[in-house]
């Protein structure tokens, strides 16, 4: 018998339990935990769960619940009894509880550190992933009040509710015992468990933007009586599009009379229509959106435009209105794309959707646009639109309240119609979400980004989330390692995102320099040096070309072995009569695309000067207009884009369930069914394997910048195939679980929030664990003391300052090496203490000399928003005033490390430069690897600056290590998934 409510400690109610969810088929709830307000609730959901749902939760038939067991589910104290519920509309559609046992199986308290675990899931929601997201949920909260395992005891009929257990990816135990099945699960998270996390999240996350990009039916509410307005005028750009679905316009101020509208049904509300509506498009004003959303919510709707302005751009109490309305949409399992959006467009033929502002839909192609502003999508759209490029998907989410970058990414990796992601972001949000979700989907399709408030740091309207506070160079380095491609304005992404859509990736830096004019050739040989391309001397076919003179020279240049792609440079060419002829485009465009098309799948770009009609004819080509199908392996799988990584990428619920026999891999989910365990690579994706659209630019710098973002985006690729490796430094210089206790002891039992810099013993010892050797330092308050300090250490000795004002400042005068003897020494501190200050002020020390070698700074921090951040540079000023230093999110793989110290701009100087000796570079790479896994292993290490660390020929020294302490900041990362709060 367990005890009761009254005899157990009872703890304030958790909210930091409550989490919205996106569920399997992309609709979305909220998981909170039980309250004793809750009986009516669950009395009524009981009432709703079938019989066989119910013989499996509790081994026999249980028609009702009694009093008992409702005060019983309703009543925890939130330590030893947790029940959590799953909630739409208000209403449980799921349950789960534990009960902390003893080894017995007895009720019990802590320290016991088992708890027994059930499940419950209304039929009627059985197949939606809920007992999934439940069981990842109370998982975390468990963990969090000390219990480690679960034990769960289940019918051998009941073969779903096993599989959840073993498709969870948690290590288990599993036994036969008096006729059922009993499972231990160890809470632990492992490597299979986040994987089959974060593939569920993916599924669950892309479905839900399928969902408002593919709908069955459209409800535009606020489509006006007249002409004009915002929602007539959605309601207009529909029907143009000539969207398959069923369309409606809605609004409470039509005469009870009108029928249609346009062609359309027109309806006062939304329960007037006796059919479904999957997505509702509003346009009314922000006090009648929450009627609006109700209605929705009412009738079933799947998701919510929302074009309405007056939310949080318009200040605090706009921001509680968004805030309030993000709420009341995920209250009914909708997500919400806006408040004060532009719209969305699918060009898919099974759909032509534009539900959105743009006059008019673009064409049909293979890139996909996602942007957070309006004003900048509707550049977006007529750019692409005049360069004769199409879309696949377009969302322009406003003030991405609840549908973001990191949504359109799990979208993106998986749509076929797409092959290349572009995305104009104010804001990354979840930083560390978004570089792991870029770099799985740029392993198989590239992924453009500009990022605007690059100084400001701003985030979207009403957003709460923590602001980055390393600098943009930082961000831009760290998404440069996820694999994305980060361009600096709207029309780079738009030349990057038309190469990369319509040509193959090209297999290296070698460039192939084409045209009819000498000094366009030259600009663009120029502008490819600048690139830092390796461009072969340019061809001039001079100005008397014609059209198969290009096609010959570009198949040519094509067919040779040293080059790795071919940029064709183009004028007006002049007739008989000395007068510039523009020509026909379209002669020399067929030219181009016959040689492209007959030639060895090499990417070709185009700058030309004033030539009509060829832009617009070599984009009559398109590849982008139609969806391409793969050459199939042997094996019968479809092939690889070109510099594709191989292999499926990594993916990834008690006692009563449904039904006892499985489930196809799409149906239904009784109440604990598993979802699967893996997924897989979408198959179509990424740059074409063969030439199609052959994008034109109308400068040289412009074509040469797109083609160097490419050959560094397959160079990472081709890398990418084969991952380095975080090393494990499993040797007796590495000390895990004594670095572990000497950090607790540091911070002690309640620790300062704020966190404590360790004094320079404590950083020695500490980074010993993890075999960093500090070089010690005595302190040196008066000559005296200094004579001392180097007799101890020996000779030579240098005399240093640390005062804060004068660290690393050998320029100030305050740094004196090679004192060789104790006379020198003296002189020396009598010269320092005369130029800057009395030894009090200054605080000298006194270390032992070094190597000779090259300085660099080693630094590892926390950033609130992106996480642990490694960090390398040489050490000067120049080098900080130049900003030279480069960064890799951790933990750091051995080809990080590589990378890192390779790719600052001073890295020569590590290598020979000018005829000095190569430094220890594979020293400096185990430093840094070494770095990574301290602040990796330990969260509690907030910041790390090794400075100065001497590269010797052999070997290296770190002379300097400052180091801050801090409680972990919260990891939302590896938690169980959840949307933001609001």
């Amino acid at each position: 018998m367990e005890p009761t409510p009254e005899l157990s400690p009872h703890h304030a109610y958790p909210d930091h339990w409550e989490a919205d969810v996106v569920l399997r088929d992309g609709g979305t709830a909220r998981i909170r935990p039980i309250t004793t307000e809750d009986a009516e609730r669950l009395v009524s959901f009981y009432e709703q769960v079938s019989d066989e749902s119910k013989y499996y939760r509790f081994f026999a038939p249980y028609p009702r619940l009694s009093d008992r067991d409702v005060h019983r589910f309703t009543h925890h104290d939130y330590v030893d009894r947790v029940g959590l519920a799953v909630t739409i509309g208000g209403e449980f559609i799921g349950t789960v509880r534990f009960d902390r046992i003893n080894d017995q199986g007895r009720p019990a308290s802590a320290p016991a550190d088992e708890a027994e675990v059930a499940f419950l899931v209304q039929d009627a929601h059985q197949g939606r992933g809920v007992a999934s997201a439940l069981l990842e949920h109370i998982a975390a909260v468990a963990r969090e009040r000390g219990i480690r395992r679960f034990a769960a005891e289940v019918l051998p009929a009941n073969n779903k509710m096993i599989k959840v257990f073993r498709d969870a990816g948690y290590t288990q135990q599993r036994s036969f015992e008096d006729g059922s099945v009993h499972l231990t699960l160890d809470l632990e998270p492992t490597e299979k468990s986040l994987a089959v996390q974060r593939g569920r999240e993916q599924r669950a996350e892309a479905r839900s933007v399928q969902r408002l990009l593919a709908p069955g039916s459209v409800a535009v509410i606020g489509t006006g009586r007249t002409p004009g307005g915002v929602g007539r005028t959605v309601l207009r750009n529909l029907l143009a599009a000539g969207f398959t679905g069923r369309t409606y316009a809605v609004n409470r101020a039509f005469d009870e009379g009108l029928a249609t509208l346009d062609g359309v049904p027109a309806h006062r509300s939304l329960g007037e229509i006796d059919e479904r509506v999957d997505l509702a498009v509003i346009a009314v004003p922000a006090h009648r959106v929450p009627e609006a959303v109700a209605d929705c919510g009412e009738h079933g709707v799947q998701g919510l435009v929302v074009l309405s302005a007056g939310y949080a751009e318009r200040g605090s109490a706009g921001r509680e209105l968004q805030r309030e309305l993000v709420r009341q949409a995920r209250s009914y399992g909708m997500r919400i794309i806006g408040p004060n959006a532009f719209g969305i467009i699918n060009t898919a033929e099974s759909v032509r959707l534009n539900a959105s502002l743009a006059p008019e839909s673009p064409a049909r192609g293979r890139i996909g646009l996602f942007t957070q502003s309006g004003a900048i999508g509707i550049a977006l759209l007529s750019g692409l639109h005049r360069r004769g490029a199409g879309l696949s998907s377009f969302i322009s989410a406003g003030n991405r309240a609840d549908v973001s970058g990191n949504d359109f990414l799990q979208y993106s990796f998986e749509d076929q119609d797409t092959d290349v992601a572009l995305l104009y972001l104010e804001s990354l949000g979840n930083p560390r979400k978004f570089t792991r979700l870029a770099r799985r989907t740029a392993a198989v399709k590239p992924v453009v980004v500009v990022k605007g408030a690059r100084h400001s740091g701003t985030n979207p309207p009403g957003h709460a989330v923590p602001v980055s506070r390393i600098p943009d160079a930082t961000v831009s380095a760290l998404m440069r390692q996820a694999g994305v491609i980060r361009v600096d304005t709207v029309t780079e992404m738009v030349d990057a995102g038309l190469l990369l859509a319509g040509q193959p990736l090209p297999a290296g830096p070698r460039v192939a320099i084409l045209g009819n004019s000498e000094s366009l050739g030259l600009l663009t040989y120029d502008a490819c040096l600048a690139e830092g391309l390796r461009p072969r001397p340019p061809r001039d076919l001079t100005t008397a070309a014609s059209p198969q003179d290009f096609r010959d020279a570009l198949a040519e240049a094509l067919a040779d072995g040293t080059c790795d792609a071919v940029i064709v440079t183009a004028i007006p060419w002049v007739g008989e009569n000395g007068e510039a002829e523009t020509g026909d485009g379209e002669v020399l465009a067929a030219a181009l695309r016959g040689a492209a098309a007959g030639g060895p799948a090499k990417p070709v770009a185009v700058v030309h000067v004033e030539i009509g009609g060829l832009a617009e004819a070599l984009a009559a080509a398109s590849s982008t207009a139609a969806p391409r199908t793969r050459p199939t392996t042997l094996a019968g799988r479809p092939a690889a884009a070109p510099g594709a990584p191989t292999g499926a990428a990594p993916a990834t619920a008690t006692a009563s369930t449904g039904p006892g026999t499985e489930a196809p891999p799409e149906t239904a989910e009784p109440a604990g069914t598993a979802e699967p365990a893996g997924t897989t690579e979408p198959e179509a994706a990424g740059p074409p394997a063969r030439p199609g659209r052959i994008p034109a630019y109308p400068a040289a710098e412009r074509a040469v910048r797109a083609m160097a973002e490419a050959v560094k985006y397959a160079q990472w690729r081709r890398q990418a195939a084969t991952p380095g490796k975080v090393p494990e430094f499993l040797d007796e210089t590495t000390d895990e679980p004594g670095a572990a206790a000497l950090i607790d002891t540091l911070l002690g039992p309640a620790p300062d929030p704020r966190g404590r810099p360790l004094t320079h013993d404590e950083a020695r010892e500490l980074l010993g664990r993890y075999g960093i050797p500090v070089r010690p330092t005595l302190p040196a308050p008066d000559p005296e003391a200094a004579v001392a300090a180097a007799a101890r250490l020996g000779y030579p000795v240098a005399l240093k300052t640390t005062a804060p004002h004068l660290r690393h400042r050998a320029d100030l005068g305050g740094v004196r090496l090679d004192l060789t003897d104790e006379d020198a020494l003296r002189r020396a501190y009598a010269e320092v203490t005369e130029l800057l200050g009395k030894p009090a002020e200054l605080l000298p020390v006194v270390q032992s000399m070094a190597p000779r070698g090259v300085d660099t700074v080693v630094r590892a921090s926390i950033d609130a928003a992106a996480g642990a951040v490694l960090s390398f540079g040489l050490a000067g000023a120049p080098s900080e005033l130049l900003g030279d230093t480069a960064h890799r999110l951790v933990p750091a793989t051995d080809r990080d490390a590589a990378e890192l110290i390779r790719s600052i701009r001073a890295a020569p100087v590590l290598f020979g430069w000018r005829g000095s000796a190569p430094v220890d570079t594979p020293a400096l790479e185990e430093l840094l690897l070494r770095l990574s896994r301290l602040v990796d292993d330990h969260p509690e290490v907030v910041s790390v600056a090794l400075e100065p660390v001497v590269v010797a020929p052999q070997g290296l020294t770190v002379l300097g290590a400052t180091v801050r302490l801090a409680p972990p900041p919260p990891r939302g990362d590896l938690g169980p998934r959840r949307l933001p709060n609001y």
